[in-house]
Parts: C-alpha cells; sequence; structure tokens
C-alpha cells in the first residue's frame, strides 16, 4: 500500500544535507534583490524558475552561486535562514544541520561576520517562533585553495558556539579530500565535528571516499552512495557506524537518477543512510517530497521512512538528550500509526 502524503507530513524528521543558500526561493530572491537596489535579469518569479536547468553539477554550480549576490546584509542572511526553517516546520522537521558557504560571500566583498550572524539570528528567531531546532555547519567550497579554507576557518573561531562543524562542497573535479587535510585537521582540533561531499559518479569517486575516511577521519559523509563499488568502504562505514545523507531529488536532476536502489541496498546492509533536500528551491522539493518520491520509486512502507528518520536522527549531530528526545518522539508516532 503506497505511503499518504499525511503520514510524510507529520512524520518526525531530522534533515542532516541542505545548503542554505540552495533553499532561497525565487520569491525571496525578488524581495532581497529590491531590497538592495539589484535588478534581476527575469520578468517575474516564473521566468526566473524556468532558468533552472541543469545537467551536471558545473551547470548547476553556475546558476546558484549567480543567485547569492542578493545576499548583502546580516538581515538577509536572516531572512534566508528563517525562510527555510519556516518551511521545514511546516513539513514537522524537529532538527536541521544546515550547511553555508560562507565563502561564496566572503569572495564577493560580504563579511564574515555579516553572514554567520544573520543566519544565527535566523535560526534562533526560528527556535523561538517555529519551535524547530537547528544547528549551521560551515562548508569550505573545495574550488578554492586550502589556504582560504584555513583563513576561513580562522574568521570562525570567534563564532565557533553557533557552527557545530565543517564540511566541503562545489566542484569536486581535481579538488580531492586530501587537499584540504590540515585545514580538516584544525577543524578537528578546534573542536568541530566533520563531513565531506562525496558528490555521486564524479572521477575518481571510490578514491576520493577512501581519503575521507582514511585520510580525514569525517564523522559522516554526505551524498557518497558510490561506496557500493567498492565492498572494503562499506565495511568501514559499517565498523564505524558513519552514516550519509543522501538527497534523491536532487540526484536525478545532476545523474538523471535517483539512485534509489543504492539507497535501497545501503538500507539493506545496515548503513544508517538518510534523506534530505541539499538544494529545494533548486531541485524543486524540501525533505518530505524526497520521502515521498523514494518511497514511490521504491516502494517503501511507513516501517520504512520511520526506519530513514531514525536514521537521521541516530547519525545527527545533536546532543545525546536532545537526540533521545526526539527519537521517542518519532517512536510515538510510528507506534500511534501502527509503523514501529
Amino acid at each position: 500500500m503506497p505511503v499518504s502524503a499525511e503520514f510524510v507530513a507529520g512524520l518526525p524528521k531530522a534533515e542532516l544535507h541542505v545548503h542554505i543558500e540552495g533553499t532561497l526561493e525565487p520569491e525571496l530572491k525578488f524581495e532581497l534583490a529590491e531590497r538592495n537596489g539589484l535588478e534581476l535579469p527575469f520578468a517575474d518569479v516564473d521566468e526566473l524558475r524556468a532558468s533552472y536547468r541543469f545537467h551536471d553539477l558545473p551547470s548547476f554550480l553556475g546558476v546558484y552561486y549567480d543567485g547569492m549576490r542578493v545576499l548583502l546584509t546580516e538581515r538577509d542572511f536572516r531572512d534566508l535562514a528563517y525562510a527555510y526553517l519556516r518551511r521545514a516546520a511546516d513539513q514537522n522537521v524537529r532538527h536541521a544541520e544546515i550547511f553555508f558557504d560562507p565563502q561564496a560571500h566572503t569572495s564577493r566583498g560580504v563579511p564574515f561576520p555579516t553572514v554567520v550572524r544573520g543566519l544565527r539570528q535566523g535560526v534562533v528567531d526560528a527556535q523561538r517562533d517555529l519551535g524547530v531546532h537547528a544547528e549551521l555547519i560551515l562548508c569550505f567550497l573545495r574550488d578554492f585553495s586550502a589556504e582560504y579554507a584555513m583563513a576561513t576557518l580562522m574568521e570562525s573561531l570567534p563564532y565557533k558556539d553557533w557552527i557545530v562543524g565543517v564540511g566541503l562542497d562545489s566542484d569536486e573535479k581535481g579538488n580531492p579530500p586530501e587537499k584540504f587535510a590540515a585545514v580538516f585537521a584544525r577543524a578537528r582540533a578546534e573542536g568541530y565535528l566533520l563531513t565531506m561531499h562525496c558528490d555521486i559518479d564524479q572521477e575518481n569517486t571510490t578514491e576520493h571516499l577512501r581519503q575521507v575516511l582514511e585520510v580525514i577521519g569525517v564523522d559522516r559523509i554526505d551524498h557518497g552512495l558510490n561506496i557500493l563499488e567498492d565492498e572494503a568502504l562499506v565495511e568501514e562505514v559499517l565498523r564505524r557506524g558513519i552514516g550519509l545523507t543522501a538527497c534523491p531529488i536532487s540526484n536525478g536532476v545532476v545523474t538523471a537518477s535517483m539512485k534509489a536502489p543504492e539507497i535501497r541496498a545501503l538500507l539493506d546492509r545496515g548503513v544508517p543512510v538518510s534523506v534530505n533536500s541539499d538544494d529545494p528551491a533548486y531541485f524543486g522539493g524540501y525533505v518530505s517530497e524526497n520521502l515521498v518520491a523514494l518511497a514511490g520509486e521504491l516502494d517503501l512502507d511507513e516501517a520504512d521512512l520511520v526506519a530513514l528518520q531514525r536514521n537521521a536522527f541516530t547519525i545527527s549531530w545533536l546532543a545525546a538528550g536532545r537526540r533521545d528526545a526526539f527519537l521517542d518522539e518519532l517512536d510515538a508516532y510510528a507506534r500511534e500509526h501502527g509503523a514501529a
């Protein structure tokens, strides 16, 4: 029996892989452009949305980075975070771990403090107003230098109580994880948790996954579904209990496949994989839509979706007490709907 949209809507969720800049909906983009005296090269929201045509990761990134130029002030970043968390709360996301790309802003003259203070204000306001809990993860752009990443890490230190961990994203080609080994070692020493993108079907993907595990020593892997191509790597993530953050709808946009069988295979092997939205304003689906799409592709039942959310809360970077409280909430929902 197909999983109902109502069940998915009410399911308590954790989202661990969402880029805040990728939640910039066209309506907000126009609002911020007007606020900041910028003119967009589109007549209206529909024309802007119609321009979102991607066939691979680089073609997506070109549009993604161009869209950020409307983000200039603390208020802009606050409104961006709050808008995402309002949508997340509407989908009963109880906890979100949100990537942000400070170098995408500092490289165009927006100061680091402007970015992090604005995002933090959005997180605090959403917790107060909406009851949704969130943390920030600072991502380095891998197509910039390791020296720039280190400088960005040092800029973050006065704000590290607001940042739970660091990650690595952007164009992977020619930018292996080991390029940033010293940056991530320093981040670990400063108390940050570590994750890295290993994007789908990239050049040297299994070697990059090996580096993420053996050289960097991550706590989590973003995307990473190509790990199934190397049994030793699967065994290693199982041994260490490392989770993967899958994004079905975005997979389908940049690779022409949601990679649903791979997600199923990881579930069957006991690898703690979770389902997330990635850049939902560009790919057309927040976390509930991703769960519905995956359920339809794999004929998942309600118990399967509960298991995916249990994975998400389990591999989150929540403090133990808060994680247990959310898991109790999830278990109560599952019992109520006969999906325990």
